[in-house]
């Protein structure tokens, strides 16, 4: 009877699943139209520094770089810098970064939660052996065919129970469980988009800081050696009291941003030992303009694919989803609803008997429930969710636009940031002409002190905007690849195990579509 019942159930089971479910059904959002990201994605081409003096300036982050529309991104884009320091640090981030660790966890709990939701499919059985010793009265009892009052039961038997799933009220919540779990992978993407991402940002923002401090250094140097020369000048009465004041006090201004810079480049060396995991006394690699080289050749995925890719979209598009389904779990919940179950059993004096025939006993039931009275409950939790499943689609579109957004801010900063690079060499090379020439006519008397002192400034201004323009391109480059999703998906199964996201462990291709 036991066995009858539960192949029964089962197949009940398999046949409700095909069936339909209440609620509305979930249709993939269409992707954007159109191959371009507005007037930003029209070029193919984004020029590079021209001329020998400031191709110099610029070093390699003055080169030309073309859109290779419909080309895939790498997985591992950081090696396009081609810098093995760079690789190694954005490996260590991968092994030893607790978020990306933490993302990993919540994916497995997420995908255990969505297999306890399915479980609801089948019939739950539980056993029980209950053993009692029992007294029955002399006064309100006849006696016993053993003249017996004390006797003993063994009571063994197992509970069948297995709710029908006619409205798909447990399929819709296996298909929510299954949306948060796709989330929940989505948000690990993300995380390690994140991650990366902001491991050569931080390398980037090192260098330039780096190349700004040995700037400033080498002015403050010059200015020393003028303050000296001013000095002895004064003694011999050729300057006077104010030409050297006017040294010193240029010179002292520029010592003065000395600290600060020095404070960002400590600071950055804990940012970096923070996202690769380690405590800030730790030693880091440090980074330099001319280890980073800018890729001439970008990548760019057309619109309709970049919803596939950027992790964000996909898992606001994850959340509508569940939302979706969640809607069909409140409609289940107000309709009737039917519980089959049966308590097979044996029960004897022994535990010996139980085997005897003619001790076993069984009970088969069903029982239909219709909520009748709930002051609005079930109908504000169904209103509750239809307006968390409209929520969860303006929420998408806005994601959506965002990401477009993103990807048409950084064609156009890719551009002018390249503009703003040559015209940043071209002035720091004029600058460095300039300042050239005033010190040999201050040597010979040819030009005042105030003159030399705006040459210098003038330089200094010079140098640090080219260090800025420098790391802009660098950092264009990675928000292109962070803006359109990283290449996540070129970590191929076959490659699990050699990449820090495979969890020998979990055993889940966590990055995988």
């Amino acid at each position: 009877m036991m066995r009858r019942f539960f192949m029964t159930g089962c197949a009940l089971s398999v046949l409700l699943q095909a069936g339909c479910a209440v609620g509305p059904d979930f249709r993939k959002p269409m992707a954007p139209a159109g191959e371009q990201y507005g007037q930003a994605g029209r070029s193919s081409h984004v020029a590079g520094v021209t001329g020998e003096a400031e191709q110099a300036a610029s070093g390699r982050q003055g080169v030309g770089q073309v859109f290779h529309v419909g080309q895939d991104i790498p997985a591992q884009w950081w090696r396009l810098f081609h810098s093995e320091a760079l690789n190694a640090l954005v490996q260590k981030a991968l092994d030893n970064n607790p978020s990306l660790e933490s993302a990993r966890d919540a994916l497995s709990a997420a995908q255990q939660n969505k297999l306890a939701q399915q479980s609801a499919f089948y019939p739950s059985i539980s056993g029980s052996f209950n053993p009692t010793r029992n007294k029955t009265s002399r006064t309100y009892s006849p006696v016993p065919n053993n003249n017996s009052w004390l006797y003993t039961v063994h009571t063994a038997q197992l509970n069948i129970s297995y709710v029908p799933d006619f409205w798909g009220g447990v399929r819709r919540g296996a298909e929510a469980a299954k949306a948060l779990r796709n989330a929940q992978r989505d948000q690990l993407r993300a995380v390690y988009l994140t991650l990366t991402s902001s491991v050569v940002q931080a390398a980037i923002d090192y260098a330039a800081i780096k190349a700004q401090i040995e700037t400033t250094r080498s002015l403050v140097t010059l200015q020393r050696d003028l303050l000296e020369s001013a000095r002895m000048q004064e003694k011999a009465g050729e300057f006077s009291r104010n030409d050297v004041a006017l040294q010193h006090t240029a010179l002292a201004q520029n010592e003065a941003t000395l600290a600060p810079l020095q404070k960002q480049l400590e600071q950055q060396k804990h940012l970096i030992a923070a996202l690769v995991g380690d405590s800030p006394d730790v030693p880091q690699p440090e980074f330099t303009f001319d280890e980073l080289t800018l890729p001439a050749d970008l990548p760019v995925s057309v619109p309709a694919r970049l919803i596939e890719q950027r992790p964000d979209i996909r898992t606001a598009q994850d959340n509508w989803h569940a939302a979706c389904a969640q809607v069909g779990v409140a409609v289940a919940n107000r309709l009737p609803n039917i519980e089959l179950g049966a308590t097979p059993g044996f029960a004897a004096a022994s535990i010996a008997k139980m085997a005897a025939p003619g001790y076993g006993q069984w009970q088969i039931a069903a029982m239909v429930t219709q909520p009748l009275f709930d002051a609005g409950l079930l109908r504000h939790q169904e209103n509750a969710a239809r307006a968390a499943y409209d929520q969860a689609a303006s929420e998408y579109r806005s994601t959506l636009i965002t990401a477009l957004q993103d990807v048409a801010d950084t064609f156009t900063a890719l551009r002018l940031d390249a503009t703003t690079l040559a015209d940043n060499a071209e002035a720091a090379t004029a600058a460095g002409e300039s300042l050239k020439i005033s010190l040999a006519q201050y040597k010979y008397g040819a030009i005042s002190q105030i003159v030399l002192l705006n040459a210098q400034q003038a330089h200094l201004e010079t140098e640090l905007a080219l260090a800025q323009s420098r790391a802009d391109r660098l950092s264009d480059t990675v928000a292109l690849f962070q803006a359109l999703g990283g290449g996540w998906w070129n970590n191929h199964e076959s490659d699990a195990p050699h990449h820090p996201s495979w969890h020998p462990d979990k055993g889940l291709s966590v990055l995988l579509p």
